[in-house]
Order: structure tokens, then sequence, then C-alpha cells
């Protein structure tokens, strides 16, 4: 944690309790919603924290690249911790199931998307939305 006062004050932030506290949070759920990790906060026996507070702590230490978000779907983002960022996430829009696949296997569409537009895609940010085995089977 003092490398990460080191890195906070460098950007004119402090090591806040809060902070430290949402950073453990988000590490211990893995993946967690702004509301989970304000859940997960308010129960480590800790005093209160708001949701406010809760937010800026995510957007600081998002800034740092300590943690990093997913929009797993059209709610609030997943927050993770930065090193949990090597994976790509896919949703089924049938049960809700998320999974996990690393990011190597988008690596030809990310080709692609530079190839023919230069465009440079970071799929650590993004969810990939279709059913699943079981979900698809039931349709069948």
């Amino acid at each position: 944690m003092s490398d990460l006062g080191a890195r906070l004050r460098a950007r004119g932030k402090r090591l806040t309790s809060q902070r430290e506290r949402v950073l453990a949070a988000v590490g211990h759920l893995g993946h967690g919603t702004p509301e989970e990790i304000a859940e997960a906060v308010a129960a480590d026996g800790g005093a209160a924290v708001s949701a406010s507070t809760v937010y800026r702590a995510l957007e600081a230490l998002s800034e740092l690249g300590l943690v990093g978000h997913t929009h797993v779907d059209h709610r609030a983002p997943s927050y993770h911790l930065a090193e949990h960022a090597t994976h790509l996430h896919v949703v089924c829009r049938g049960c809700g199931w998320v999974g996990e696949l690393p990011l190597e296997v988008a690596d030809e569409l990310v080709a692609r998307l530079d190839d023919r537009l230069g465009f440079a895609a970071d799929v650590s940010h993004a969810a990939v939305h279709g059913l699943c085995r079981t979900c698809r089977e039931a349709t069948s």
C-alpha cells in the first residue's frame, strides 16, 4: 500500500482509508459493480462510506491504472483489479451467465479492425453478448 500512496501523491491525490477499502473490496470480489463494491466496503467493519465516495475512489484508482472496468451489460460497469484485465468477457443474453476467455481469442478481430480501419481496439473493456450453449439448446 505504500507504493499506492506514492502513486496517488504523485498525481496530487492522497491514500485515504476509503480508497484502500475500495481497492481491497475490488480485489476480494474479483468483479463488482459500484453497488456491490459499496456493499463489500460497508460489510468490512469500517466506518460508513457513501456511494459517491466509492465512485470517486473507483475513478481515482482507475486513473492510476490500479482498477479497470468492463461493460458486461447496459447497467453499471463491472470493476476488477487492473492485473485481472487479461481476459475477454462473454455474456449470455438468455440466462445472464458471464464467462471469461483469454484476450488472445480476439486477436484476429483486433487485427482486422486495425487493417481495415486503422482502429486499435482494446477488448479488455468489452463484453461479447450472445447465447450460451444451454440457452441455445433450449431455443432449438
